[in-house]
């Protein structure tokens, strides 16, 4: 006989819930990969694109990495609207007249991709830079949004 510890079932949830984004993100890759290969960009009828994004956090800004290969700086759409950073663009083929792929696992077309940002930003002091196919975009916190040192005075 094997002892278990007994577990609330709050805690007993939380293993499940997990499970099921695992899930959950396997059946989403499951539409992203080309199926067959004469269907091509019909792939993308189900999928799209939507490239990579990291999103950080320190002190005093919210930093976001967007992985935008092969790409123009021209090509990239930036907006903040009610804490919700969208980059948005289209990656064009560079195909000649003429040229017939023979095989074609690079995605093109347009794509847009938003995430909420888990704090309050400065708007009028957001930078983006676009170097070597990533996008950095560094969204100054708000000052109420800083953390603030509270001095304690021993009476």
């Amino acid at each position: 006989m094997s002892l278990i510890r007994y577990q609330t079932p709050q805690s007993l949830a939380l293993p499940a819930l997990g499970r099921l984004s695992n899930l959950r993100d396997e059946l989403d890759s499951l539409f992203e990969v080309p199926l067959l290969a004469n269907f091509g960009n019909q792939t993308q009828l189900f999928s799209g694109w939507t490239p990579a994004l990291d999103l950080y956090q320190s002190n005093d800004n919210v930093v976001a990495v967007v992985e935008l290969p092969g790409m123009r700086k021209e090509d990239i759409e930036i907006s903040l609207h009610d804490g919700m950073l969208t980059v948005a663009g289209e990656r064009k083929e560079q195909t000649t007249e003429g040229d017939k792929a023979e095989r074609s696992e690079r995605y093109v077309g347009r794509f847009r991709r938003s995430i909420t940002l888990p704090t309050r930003v400065d708007a009028s002091k957001v930078n983006a830079t676009y170097k070597d196919g990533i996008l950095t975009v560094i969204l100054p916190k708000a000052e109420e949004a800083k953390p603030k040192h509270i001095q304690v005075n021993v009476a």
